[in-house]
């Protein structure tokens, strides 16, 4: 956009702002008289413009049409939020890229500004409980109806206006989609669901965008209608239905800095709804060390957590655990852990060879068992291992340690060998 026409817009919308704040126009309910004021600054404008104050516009229509979007929709990120193929959109000052389900980072080829960024943000926070301003310059939101997550900075945490909108994943995973998108085999998927007919604890694990919520909503739409499953996130993605169970999603403090819910809250009021498995939707801090009282309470757990292997990911939920504060020992609440969690599913994503067009490929790349151990590390045992990227997901003959704990619940013919080695049909 030239120099010109950027000042063509930025005069127009304010005209038209000046208008709405002055007739106190509803931006959402007033729709047809905020368009005829938008028509009329445009209209206005061009009147000017002819008599020599200023240039012309090519096309009225365009602009009019771009100033009214910028008002009653997301302005420039309007096509970007409502297109199926865009997974990320990053938004630094007035610099708007995105990814695409090829896995290619592009440049959006509408020009922005960063105050008319920061307008899209502070409208998708309005369907919110949530805001961004001096004093709350950190923000994470669920917006556009429960379809995204928005994670937003400010100054002086950070130089300008710095998001994230994540859209979320609407369909419904199950461990036959994972298999037919090539993350798991056959044996791998029905071995991971006849882990989830017993109260398993698991870890989900990988790098960031590598599918752990996906795959954990996979995992529990596989478990027993019977079981009652309590979920808790910072900001709700989980998208699978409950017959026994509900959500819970973590609230920031309010003005006077009081009325906070956390995450560690939730995990300790879940645990006192009597629950077969207590899910947390990404695990970073002290809600961790909550999960070690599950194991006194006799429920199994699941949650994601970020990490770059199998191994890394056990480490990573000790830490998150000592981040309490509690007086308790890392030596101790390891052997909690050592104790509680059965496997670790492990995710990682890479670009096909093929490259444009094909893409990001998501894979579990590795289910590891945790065993008993006479020291005070943890003791693993690979359960299922993927080679490299693309290679099959192959099981190594080896059995978790609650292997007869699943075949006791599976209570037939089938057992979890089965299941691994892909013999036999699961219900």
């Amino acid at each position: 956009m030239s120099a010109s026409s950027a000042t063509a817009y930025d005069a127009i919308r304010g005209t038209v702002l000046g208008v709405v704040e002055r007739e106190r126009l509803d931006l959402d309910h007033d729709l047809s008289e905020v368009r005829r004021t938008v028509a009329e600054a445009v209209d206005g404008y061009q009147r000017r413009a002819r008599l020599g104050d200023g240039t012309a516009l090519r096309d009225p229509a365009d602009m009019a049409s771009r100033v009214l979007r910028s008002l009653t929709a997301f302005g420039p990120l309007t096509e970007l939020l409502v297109r199926p193929d865009v997974e990320e959109i990053f938004v630094e000052g007035a610099r708007v890229t995105y990814l695409d389900e090829s896995g290619r980072l592009q440049a959006l080829g509408a020009p922005t500004t960063e105050e008319e960024n920061r307008q899209v943000v502070d409208r998708l926070l309005s369907a919110t409980q949530r805001r961004l301003d001096a004093g709350q310059p950190l923000v994470q939101a669920r917006v556009l109806d429960g379809r995204a997550r928005l994670t937003a900075a400010i100054s002086p945490l950070c130089e300008g206006l710095s998001a994230t909108i994540r859209r979320h994943t609407l369909r419904r995973e199950t461990l036959a989609s994972l298999r037919a998108h090539g993350s798991l085999t056959r044996g791998a998927a029905d071995f991971l669901w006849g882990v989830m007919q017993a109260s398993t604890s698991l870890l989900v694990s990988g790098p960031p965008g590598s599918g752990k919520t996906s795959t954990l909503s996979a995992l529990l739409a596989a478990a027993p209608t019977t079981h009652c499953i309590r979920c808790c996130e910072e900001i709700r993605e989980l998208n699978v239905p409950l017959p026994h169970g509900s959500y819970y999603e973590a609230r920031p403090a309010g003005l006077d800095g009081s009325a906070e819910v956390s995450l560690r809250d939730l995990v300790k009021f879940m645990l006192a709804m009597r629950p077969d498995r207590i899910v947390v939707g990404e695990v970073r801090g002290s809600e961790a060390f909550e999960l070690t009282r599950a194991v006194n309470a006799g429920c199994g757990f699941a949650c994601t957590v970020h990490a770059n292997s199998a191994r890394d990911a056990l480490t990573a939920v000790v830490n998150a655990a000592i981040m309490a504060g509690e007086n308790v020992t890392e030596p101790i609440v390891r052997r909690v852990f050592a104790d509680a969690i059965d496997l670790v599913v492990h995710l990682d994503f890479d670009a096909p060879p093929g490259g444009v067009g094909e893409g990001i490929r998501r894979q579990v790349t590795e289910i590891l068992a945790v065993v008993p151990s006479l020291h005070d590390d943890f003791s693993t045992e690979p359960i299922f291992t993927r080679a490299e990227p693309g290679a099959p997901l192959l099981w190594t003959g080896a059995l978790p340690p609650s292997a007869g704990t699943v075949d006791r619940r599976l209570a037939g013919a089938l057992t979890l060998r089965d299941l691994a080695e892909g013999r036999g049909a699961r219900p």
